[in-house]
C-alpha cells in the first residue's frame, strides 16, 4: 500500500487549517503558509525549492542538524530492528545511553550517582521533576521565575509565567518570583536583590518549606534570559535553606548550546539535584529526560511511573549517536566561536538600527529585543513581526519570543558556520532597513 501525500502549499494548508485544532493555529509565524520539504545540517528547503538558514532549529530540536546522516543512520538501523520495546522489558540502547548521559552530569569528588528517567518530551519531563521533587522532600510548594516557559501540558504551564502560555485549570502551589533580567528586570541590573526576592517570596506566599526551584539557565521562549553570574548558586542556597531542590530546566540551553559548557547551569558553579532535558537530546527525534540525584529518584520506586515512549530504543538511539557527534565534531567549540562572532554582528546592528533596544545571549542563543524607545524600554512587538516577516525575503527562520513577543530569538542547529554569519547579518540589516 502506497500513502499520497501532496505536497502543494495550497492542499497542505488547506488540510491543515481544515483539520487541525483551533489550539494549534495561533502558533503559525508567518503570514503567508510555509510548507518544508528538505532539511540537511544548517539548511531548509521548502516545497518550492527555496533554500532557507534555520535560525529556529524548528524550536531548539535540531541540536547537531537537520537528517544528520550519523543520526539517521543510527535511528534506522535500530528502527529497522526493533522500533519500539516497552520500559518494562530490558534493552541495551537505552540502558547504554542513560549510562552516558549520567556521565555529563557534574560530578567533583565523584561521589554524586546520577540515574535517568526517559520521558516522551520536556513538558513530561517537567512534570516528573515536579513529582519527584514534591516526593523526595514532602513540601509541596514550589518556585518559578517570571517569564519563564517550561511547557504545554497542565503542570508543566503552572511553573510557566508567560500568559499566552497558560490556559484554564492549571493545579496550584506554585509561587512566581522576578527574573534576574539584567536588561529590564524589575530590580535593575545586579543579583543580590533578585536574591533576597527569593527569601521573601518564600516567606510570604508558601508555607515556609518548598519542593524546590525551577530554573532555566537561559530562558528561551521568555526572550533568552541569561541567569546573570551568581544567581543560580545563590538560589540554590536559599532553595536548599528551606528544604527545596534546584531544579534545573536545560530543555533549551543544554547539549552544549551556550558554547562555554555542555550544560547552561555550569556556568555559575553550581550542581542542581534534578535536570530536565529534552529537544536537542534526540536531534528532532522525540525524547525528553531527567537526570537526579539517585537518593532524590528513590522514593519513586514505591508507586508506578511509567512513559510510554520514554526509552523507545529509536529515539534512545539516535540520543545516543548526537551525544558521539557533539564530542566528534567539536560542536560545543563551533556553538562558541561562530556564536561569538554572530553576538559581535548583532551588536553592529543596534548601533545602526534605534529599533533594537537589547542585544543579548551565549554560545548559539542569541536574541535582539525591539522597544519603541531606548529610554523607556517599551517592548515594540510590532516592529519585531514586520521584521520577523521580512527576514523571510532574505531566507532567514528565526521566531519571535518574549513574554511581549518582541524579541527575535536565534537558536539554529549547532553547526552554523561562520560562512553564515554574514548572510544572516547582511539579512536582519535588509530586514530593518525595509521597515
Amino acid at each position: 500500500m502506497t500513502l499520497h501525500t501532496d505536497w502543494t502549499l495550497t492542499e497542505t494548508a488547506e488540510r491543515r487549517d481544515n483539520y487541525y485544532a483551533a489550539s494549534q493555529r495561533k502558533f503559525i509565524p508567518f503570514k503567508d503558509p510555509m510548507v518544508f520539504k528538505k532539511g540537511s545540517m544548517q539548511y531548509l528547503w521548502d516545497v518550492e525549492g527555496r533554500k532557507y538558514t534555520d535560525l529556529l532549529g524548528m524550536n531548539v530540536c535540531i541540536s547537531v542538524g537537520h537528517s544528520h546522516p550519523k543520526v539517521v543512520a543510527a535511528a534506522m538501523s535500530q528502527a529497522q530492528e526493533l522500533t519500539h520495546c516497552t520500559t518494562m522489558f530490558y534493552h541495551p540502547v537505552p540502558a547504554h545511553f542513560a549510562e552516558e548521559l549520567a556521565a555529563t552530569m557534574p560530578n567533583p569528588n565523584g561521589d554524586i550517582e546520577w540515574v535517568v528517567h526517559f520521558t516522551n518530551s520536556g513538558s513530561e519531563a517537567i512534570d516528573l521533576a515536579m513529582t519527584m521533587a514534591r516526593s523526595y522532600t514532602g513540601n509541596l510548594d514550589l518556585l518559578a521565575l517570571r517569564s519563564a516557559y517550561h511547557g504545554p501540558t497542565a503542570a508543566a504551564q503552572s511553573i510557566t509565567g508567560i500568559s499566552g502560555w497558560r490556559h484554564p485549570g492549571m493545579p496550584g502551589n506554585v509561587a512566581f518570583v522576578a527574573e534576574p533580567n539584567q536588561y529590564r528586570g524589575i530590580f535593575g541590573a545586579g543579583v543580590d536583590p533578585y536574591l533576597d526576592e527569593i527569601e521573601r517570596t518564600i516567606h510570604t506566599a508558601t508555607t515556609g518549606r518548598i519542593a524546590g526551584m525551577f530554573i532555566e539557565s537561559v530562558q528561551g521562549y521568555g526572550g533568552i534570559i541569561e541567569m546573570p553570574k551568581g544567581y543560580m548558586y545563590g538560589a540554590a542556597e536559599r532553595v536548599r535553606a528551606a528544604g527545596g531542590l534546584l531544579i534545573a530546566d536545560e530543555v533549551q540551553a543544554g547539549f552544549g548550546r551556550t558554547g562555554d559548557h555542555m550544560w547552561g547551569f555550569e556556568a555559575d558553579g553550581v550542581i542542581p539535584d534534578i535536570v530536565v532535558m529534552a529537544k536537542g537530546i534526540g536531534n528532532g527525534f522525540p525524547l525528553g529526560a531527567v537526570v537526579a540525584r539517585k537518593e532524590i529518584a528513590a522514593p519513586m520506586a514505591e508507586k508506578f511511573m511509567f512513559h510510554t515512549y520514554g526509552a523507545n530504543p529509536t529515539s534512545c538511539a539516535a540520543g545516543r549517536a548526537v551525544l558521539q557527534v557533539l564530542k566528534e565534531d567539536k560542536v560545543q567549540e563551533n556553538a562558541r566561536t561562530v556564536g561569538a562572532a554572530l553576538l559581535e554582528r548583532l551588536h553592529a546592528l543596534k548601533e545602526k538600527h534605534p529599533a533594537i533596544g537589547d542585544v543579548r545571549g551565549r554560545g548559539l542563543m542569541l536574541a535582539i529585543e525591539m522597544v519603541k524607545d531606548r529610554k523607556t524600554k517599551e517592548p515594540d512587538p510590532q516592529t519585531t513581526a514586520a521584521v520577523f516577516e521580512a527576514t523571510r525575503e532574505s531566507g532567514i527562520i528565526l521566531s519571535k519570543s518574549g513574554a511581549y513577543q518582541s524579541c527575535l530569538r536565534m537558536v539554529p542547529p549547532m553547526c552554523l558556520s561562520m560562512a553564515n554569519v554574514d548572510q544572516v547579518h547582511d539579512g536582519l540589516d535588509r530586514a530593518f532597513a525595509s521597515l
